[in-house]
């Protein structure tokens, strides 16, 4: 089935991207949510126009998300987390807790927008963060060991 998205979706596309999925995963989970539409001609036709419209806006979106990441690719962060004896983290480093850092240096980045494996050793690691569907940016992150109280 063919379906037009009306927001982006991870691991499948992004807005207004014209994919072909599985019909359950269409008609049980984005239609009804709200996150596609079925790709009929008309809704091609329509989506073209739109596109066109948008165009210029489009252009600024993504400028926008370039300087961001040109401010981001230079950014290096400095993690705590509770380790035990071995190294080895209690719970894990995620998207979050990078969120968290970068909103604490003046970033707000959506913590869905993060891709990242959970960490769970102490070490450097290199997290990439979606800006725009062509523009990624690479923010380094050290994860260091709480100081015992």
């Amino acid at each position: 089935m063919e379906i037009i998205l009306k927001e982006d979706v991870i691991n499948l596309g992004y807005k207004n991207d014209i994919v072909k999925v599985k019909d359950g995963y269409g008609r049980n989970y984005l239609i009804p949510q709200g996150k596609a539409v079925i790709a009929t001609e008309s809704a091609k036709k329509v989506l073209a126009e739109n596109e066109r419209q948008r165009a210029h806006k489009l252009a600024k979106i993504k400028a926008d998300a370039e300087a961001l990441a040109a401010k981001l690719n230079g950014v290096s962060l400095n993690l705590q987390a509770k380790v035990n004896e071995e190294g080895v983290i209690f719970g894990g480093v995620g998207a979050a807790q990078i969120a968290e850092a970068l909103a604490a240096k003046g970033f707000e980045i959506d913590r869905k927008a993060i891709a990242v494996e959970t960490v769970k050793a102490v070490g450097a690691y290199t997290a990439v963060i979606n800006l725009h569907k062509d523009v990624k940016a690479q923010v380094a992150f050290e994860v260091a060991a709480e100081a015992a109280e």
